[in-house]
């Protein structure tokens, strides 16, 4: 006998509920228990989500992507950040104080450039996986160009990503 089961793993991005499956569920009550509370095949459907009584866990797996994806975002986010002001500094230098510069300096901004399209493509990814809205993202992207505020930024989506995937807590499924 097949019946309409939703998943209790939790929301989705949107924060309804899961969408349902079509799952056999067995008369035996034991089978159906473990049937519904077993981890999925699929990494992708843990979700987190908190119950008023308990926290049902992201699948290891998931966790491992995610904290892979967060330490490469923020990692791209400090040199872009350092990079950034390197450049602040190089235009104040040559264009206001009107300094000349030693022909190196011209490869900060190169530098920046490259640096800055390897932070995009890690805002990408971590997006991808901690599921973020357009906004979230753009907001994350615009962080690269405005000095000082990718170290805000990446410190503000690093303390998220740790809360909402619970990259703080040991891995149990």
């Amino acid at each position: 006998m097949i019946h309409r089961v939703v998943d209790a793993t939790g929301p989705d991005p949107t924060g309804e509920l899961s969408r349902p499956t079509n799952r056999p569920v067995h008369q035996n009550h034991s089978s159906r228990t473990a049937q519904r509370f077993s981890a999925p095949e699929d990494p992708e459907d843990f979700h987190p989500v908190t119950t008023p009584t308990q926290t049902i866990q992201i699948h290891p797996e998931r966790k491992k992507r995610v904290r892979t994806a967060l330490t490469a975002f923020s990692v791209a986010a400090w040199v872009t950040g350092v990079f950034l002001l390197a450049l602040v500094v190089e235009m104040v230098m040559k264009y206001i104080l009107q300094m000349d510069l030693p022909s190196w300096a011209t490869f900060i901004p190169i530098a920046h450039g490259w640096v800055y399209i390897v932070f995009l493509l890690c805002t990408l990814n971590l997006g991808l996986k901690a599921r973020w809205d357009p906004k979230r993202w753009f907001t994350t992207a615009i962080a690269g160009v405005v000095p000082l505020l990718s170290f805000f930024v990446e410190n503000n989506r690093r303390k998220e990503v740790i809360e909402t995937f619970q990259l703080d807590q040991p891995d149990t499924v």
